[in-house]
């Protein structure tokens, strides 16, 4: 809300934008995690394509916003409802779905407020992105309502141990805690 009300005009942001950005900014702090198992062997990735789980009319489809990490948040929101509105319309290019190193999937829209996702063969984990809910959370010294939202990491255990995946969902939580970081 505070970075729509900054400046009239410019392309609005949403949670999705901003989930995104951080991600791409933790993946970059852990490139552990951006990473695939292939034929025997691990591959890490030096950047950061990350992938939109969109769901069509028969299943579903993962655009890829290409070098996430290094664009600023109008361009991924911009460059995310592209890709989704295409998706949706069926005219993606295969180059716009494919080439992914990490994948998001969202189900607040229907008020799913924790899932597991399944990952993807083509990458080595997917974060799951639950719906809003309101929780008292204790701030400041002083009880409160706050919106909290669940994230949830699957992870190919073959490249991705759990402690590694803990300290990637600990360095995205303190990201979004402190959105300020995605502005830099």
């Amino acid at each position: 809300k505070s970075l729509n009300a900054m400046e009239a005009g410019v392309e609005k942001l949403s949670v999705n934008d901003i989930v995104l950005k951080a991600t791409a900014l933790a993946l970059h702090r852990h490139p552990g995690v951006n990473a695939k198992y292939h034929d025997g062997r691990v591959r890490l990735y030096r950047r950061v394509h990350m992938g939109i789980a969109v769901a069509v009319e028969d299943g579903l489809i993962v655009p890829v916003i290409r070098d996430c990490d290094r664009k600023n948040l109008t361009e991924i929101a911009q460059e995310a409802r592209g890709l989704i509105e295409r998706a949706r319309a069926r005219k993606l290019r295969p180059e716009e779905y494919s080439g992914g190193t990490f994948a998001i999937s969202n189900l607040w829209m229907y008020e799913v407020v924790e899932f597991t996702a399944v990952i993807d063969p083509a990458h080595g984990a997917i974060l799951a992105v639950g719906a809003f809910d309101q929780k008292p959370a204790v701030m400041n010294g002083q009880a409160a309502v706050r919106q909290r939202m669940r994230l949830t990491g699957a992870f190919d255990h073959r490249i991705i141990d759990g402690a590694m995946g803990a300290k990637f969902l600990q360095d995205l939580k303190k990201i979004l805690e402190n959105p300020v970081q995605l502005l830099l």
